[in-house]
């Protein structure tokens, strides 16, 4: 009831943005409040390092004066901040260009169903729990391996957010969600090799996280399980992209097919709507009603209804990823993705991850990537890498300081499997990835 309560006090103050833009001329107006309150709790070696309570807030308005538009934010929430925030906003809007594509999202597309995502659910945790959660995290991270002779620490935070929409149009609305994590990571040294690697769980609900000190023992068990790595000669090999690494390549897709590259042209998939950009047995598609999945909405960040829809089907582009003014510049309609995609999910294959290491059989298995290298014009990646070899379906021995090169069109094509060790603690849910080659740069 308080939270309700809470949200019915957000909107009042978002309507009375929405009315002070009228009153000022605009001819539209669109805005968004938001309060935010956490607890956040570092330790290293056993010791207390941080504890930061957060407690922010933050209101915005862009006004519409035709299709000229000025935006405006504050922290200060106050009648008079309110009247200042607008004025602000509307002086910004009468030095802009005409813009023919600006404005609101179209009345129709406007989200009208609000299903109880499952997305709210507090950890009433104290400073001192947290505290003795990550002490135990850390030590049991400390205690896993004697090569394990540093720590950067073991982290633990809790989030709460209300956020809330509206504009002009009639779209009024507000949410209620959390998040929390918990991770560790830890050094580790043999001889003159030393290696840091780490761990951690994120979930809307405290009893989802992984267990505390399983969190801290994985951590320890990828730390150690790198030290005496090895660089590789330059060659071509299949690679195996694990599965929170894999996250990465579709990530790489949802940039190449957005609104932004498409009306810009400088994305490798430019016009590529209906034709075959992978294997027919790839389905990848959005899953934005999920109860309790990290990235759930009824609706994106414009208000626009999200939906249950196919991006590639049968290996085929059968979506862009729009916002409404990117679709307006395409001649297109919105999608729904203001803001983004919302549990972007490949199916899963049969597979898990050990026999995905036999499909490998020979070649490289990618754990960690480095540096920015993804040419969205030309679909052109080069990144730093480290992982280990692979031979027989068996690691042999970890590896670093190499470079991995390939064109996205390419991978995205030699895709052979998908593993259905599914990572679920982001936007993008997939398995671990199997490429057929790959070209490797080492000594």
């Amino acid at each position: 009831m308080q939270n309700q309560e809470n949200i019915e006090r957000l909107q009042t103050i978002v309507q009375s943005l929405l009315d002070e833009a009228r009153k000022q001329g605009a001819t539209a107006a669109e805005a968004g409040l938001s309060q935010e309150n956490g607890l956040s709790v570092t330790a290293r070696m056993g010791e207390i390092e941080t504890i930061e309570h957060h407690c922010d807030q933050g209101l915005g308005i862009t006004v519409y004066f035709g299709k000229r538009k000025g935006s405006a934010s504050t922290t200060d929430l106050s009648p008079d901040a309110i009247k200042e925030t607008v004025r602000a906003a509307c002086s910004i809007a009468l030095y802009t260009s005409e813009d023919e594509f600006a404005g609101l999202p179209d009345k129709d597309l406007l989200a009208t169903e609000f299903p109880d995502l499952d997305l709210n659910h507090p950890w009433e945790l104290t400073a001192d729990e947290a505290i003795a959660l990550t002490i135990e995290c850390e030590a049991a991270a400390l205690s896993f391996h004697p090569d394990i002779t540093n720590s950067e620490g073991a982290s633990v935070n809790t989030h709460q957010g209300t956020r809330v929409m509206g504009n002009s149009l009639g779209f009024l609305q507000g949410c209620l969600s959390t998040r929390h994590s918990l991770s560790c990571s830890v050094v580790a040294q043999h001889g003159d090799s030393m290696q840091r690697d780490n761990w951690y769980s994120v979930a809307r609900q405290a009893k989802d996280l992984e267990a505390v000190a399983a969190i801290g023992k994985k951590a320890a068990e990828r730390t150690i399980r790198r030290l005496d790595a090895r660089r590789l000669s330059t060659r071509q090999c299949p690679v195996l992209y694990c599965a929170e690494i894999a996250s990465g390549l579709l990530g790489s897709l949802v940039g190449a097919i957005s609104g932004g590259n498409l009306y810009r042209k400088s994305t490798f998939l430019l016009d590529a709507l209906d034709t075959q950009i992978f294997p027919d047995f790839i389905h990848i598609f959005e899953q934005p009603l999920l109860k309790g999945a990290l990235g759930s909405s009824a609706y994106d960040g414009e208000g626009v209804a999200t939906q249950t829809r196919d991006i590639v089907r049968e290996g085929y582009l059968r979506g862009y990823v729009l916002s409404t003014y990117s679709a307006r510049k395409l001649g297109l309609q919105s999608t729904g993705n203001a803001g983004g995609v919302h549990n972007l999910t490949i199916t899963p294959g049969v597979h898990d991850f050990q026999a995905m290491l036999k499909q490998l059989n020979t070649g490289l298995l990618v754990t960690e990537l480095m540096g920015q290298g993804v040419n969205m014009v030309n679909g052109n990646y080069s990144r730093g890498a480290a992982g280990f070899w692979v031979e027989n379906g068996e690691i042999q021995y970890p590896v670093e300081e190499i470079t991995i090169a390939g064109n996205l069109k390419d991978m995205f094509k030699n895709i052979v499997a998908v593993g259905d060790d599914v990572d679920y603690r982001g936007n993008i849910r997939t398995g671990s990835i199997l490429i057929e080659r790959m070209s490797i740069a080492g000594e």
